[in-house]
Order: C-alpha cells, then sequence, then structure tokens
C-alpha cells in the first residue's frame, strides 16, 4: 500500500490531475471507457471522506465515490479547455503546414521550413482564431 503525506492544498491539486487525466483518457471513449482509470479516479475521490473540508468535491453514487457536480462546475473545465485549444491551434497549424508542403516526409533540412509554417499559422490564429479559415469545394 503507498501513502502519501500531502497537505490539504496538494491533495486538492492531486484532485485536479487525477480528474485531468481521467477525462483526457476517457472522455472522448464513449462506453469503450478505461474502468481501470475510472477506479482510480474513484480511490483518489474516496481519501475525501477522510479529509475533513472535501465533503463539496465528492459524491457517492451506488456505493461509487465520484467527482461531485460542485467539482466539476468549479473550473476544472476551463483548464481542460484552455489544454484542448491550445493543442487543437498546434495540430491544426502543423497539418495545414505539412499541407503546404505537400504532405511530403519533413527531412531534418526542412524542419525549419515546416517550423516557420507553423508559427505563421499560430500567429494568424493567436490574431484571427478560425475566422480567416475557409474551405473550397
Amino acid at each position: 500500500m503507498i501513502h502519501f503525506d500531502l497537505s490539504t492544498k496538494e491533495f486538492r491539486r492531486l484532485l485536479d490531475l487525477v480528474y485531468i487525466g481521467n477525462w483526457i483518457l476517457n472522455s472522448a471513449r464513449g462506453e469503450d471507457r478505461i474502468t481501470d482509470y475510472d477506479h482510480v479516479e474513484s480511490l483518489i475521490f474516496a481519501q475525501c471522506l477522510q479529509e475533513e473540508g472535501t465533503e463539496e468535491l465528492y459524491e457517492i453514487d451506488q456505493g461509487v465515490v465520484l467527482p461531485s457536480e460542485a467539482f466539476e462546475e468549479g473550473g476544472i473545465h476551463e483548464a481542460i479547455m484552455d489544454y484542448e485549444d491550445a493543442v487543437f491551434y498546434d495540430i491544426l497549424a502543423e497539418e495545414l503546414s505539412r499541407r503546404d508542403m505537400d504532405f511530403s516526409p519533413v527531412t531534418p533540412a526542412g524542419y525549419d521550413e515546416l517550423y516557420q509554417r507553423m508559427e505563421e499559422y499560430l500567429e494568424e490564429f493567436d490574431r484571427n482564431g478560425v475566422d480567416n479559415l475557409f474551405l473550397e469545394k
């Protein structure tokens, strides 16, 4: 059995990390969830039962300890959305840059060109988001 000595603040940050990790691993999987991660999340949140002042962070559903609605609505999804936005723009910039380079394999010499193109797209996205993107049919 592993035991951690965490302050209340550190424990709260651990709850955030566990929730975010499980969200990233399972949120898009639908019915094909990786239940091992759900189980670990439940184990960590069950520690709230022993930690004073954490009553609003968990709920119990059919004997399983879960993050509460208050926890989920307390700002954690804003952090997840910030991450998703950053990843979205990075991937989009790389895909558009590779398209501009005819999807040819990037050689070590071509990384500078790829990087430069990506930087140009990222600057555009910083200024205008996706407002200037159009699809041609």
